[in-house]
């Protein structure tokens, strides 16, 4: 009988990565932050968080995205969608530190858009985005060489969503692209046919496919989904060719979620319900929805809604409770449109905890967790980015 040998095998980086072993700086996944943080048992985690707060005065300025958990929404200055976070702190050059309780790509576009004197800080490192990572640098310059190789390369523009890496706005810039969020996708469409005959929309398809075919009367046979894991993305020189959209497969691992049965489930469950979504969900999802609109305009759409009304929203579930929460008072049922409670896993590593051990670092002059997108990157970046800000 042989005795079995070792196998001689060895863990991929992205393998180490995801065991926690290895950092990958430009991945959206990051790394832990280091230090000491608080047990989220201490009582006086709130107290410690006000205390640092108002020591810093003036130097800190604390945004928080709407997804973030109560505990930190509370402690806030302003709160948005990530570009409307993104564009106040850049309207705070007064402000020495500025404290992003949202995820990495966030923080990346924050500090693309303030000034050099000014420090942007993401409490938690590990706080990244699923779909940013779903499209990487070097994938993307692939292909648009499997574009070139096809002779479509001259007629695409490229658009990216908000939700994607510097190194992708970056990408987007030097090949005369621009950048667009969930409620100005559509300008930034019809602004991109004007440049050109075709669209690269990365790296979220639904936002891409919803906005062309239900915003602008495109068809399904319009849109070709560019797959990085396959050869050529999966599709032929000739789909190339036909294709008006371009979609790279990414998406929102919680909107990637809520599906037509469950639109169907509480339409029977609440008669009368409006169903109201984000449009980074399936394009079936959207097409069974009464209302999509982006997370801002989620917000006012509940504010709008006259008493007593029935509402099921698709969108993230530390948002919905907390619409529940304030509309209550106005006989407004507001309820999570799936069945299953669905966090965004990476917004929800921003705790109170870690905002306590970087508020309190800062008070004591300890700089943590910088974010810094180096000045290439930076150059080309914003360019797509005001080129979004020139958006008619």
């Amino acid at each position: 009988m042989t005795t079995a040998q070792p196998l001689d095998v060895q863990p991929t980086p992205l393998a180490l990565l995801l065991l926690g072993r290895e950092a990958d700086p430009r991945s959206e996944r990051g790394v832990e932050c280091p230090g000491d943080l608080p047990s989220p048992s201490d009582p006086d985690l709130v107290a410690r968080a006000r205390a640092a707060k108002e020591k810093l005065g003036d130097r800190v300025f604390v945004l928080g995205h709407h997804y973030q958990r109560d505990e930190v929404i509370q402690f806030a200055d302003v709160t948005g969608d990530s570009f409307k976070l993104a564009r106040d702190a850049a309207a705070r050059p007064e402000a020495e530190y500025i404290v992003f309780c949202g995820v990495h790509f966030m923080a990346e576009s924050a500090d693309i858009l303030t000034t050099d004197a000014q420090a942007v800080v993401l409490p938690d490192l590990a706080a990244g985005c699923s779909m940013a990572d779903m499209a990487t640098a070097e994938q993307v310059a692939e292909c648009w060489d499997v574009l070139t190789e096809a002779v479509v390369a001259d007629q695409v523009v490229p658009v990216s969503y908000m939700n994607s890496s510097a190194d992708i706005k970056a990408f987007t810039g030097k090949h005369g692209g621009t950048i667009c969020t969930s409620s100005n996708a559509k300008r930034a469409l019809e602004w991109a046919f004007e440049q050109g005959e075709k669209i690269l929309f990365l790296p979220d398809q639904h936002l891409g496919r919803n906005t062309a075919v239900r915003d602008m009367g495109m068809s399904l046979d319009d849109c070709v989904l560019y797959n990085p894991h396959k050869p050529n993305g999966g599709l032929t020189a000739e789909q190339l060719r036909n294709a008006k959209m371009i979609l790279w497969r990414g998406h929102c691992s919680v909107h990637g979620r809520f599906s037509v049965e469950s639109v169907e489930d509480v339409r029977a469950r609440m008669p009368g319900v409006n169903v109201l979504v984000h449009p980074e969900c399936k394009h079936e999802v959207v097409a069974a929805a009464d209302y999509v609109g982006s997370t801002e305009y989620i917000i006012k759409a509940l504010e709008a809604a006259p008493r007593g009304s029935k509402w099921a929203i698709g969108t993230e579930l530390n948002l919905v409770r907390r619409l529940a929460n304030r509309f209550a008072s106005e006989d407004k049922e507001i309820v999570f449109l799936d069945k299953t409670v669905c966090f965004c896993s990476t917004m929800n590593r921003i705790d109170l905890p870690h905002l306590v051990w970087t508020l309190e670092s800062l008070a004591d002059g300890k700089l943590v967790n910088r974010i810094e997108v180096d000045p290439e990157t930076e150059k080309y970046a914003k360019l797509a980015l005001e080129r979004m800000l020139a958006l008619p």
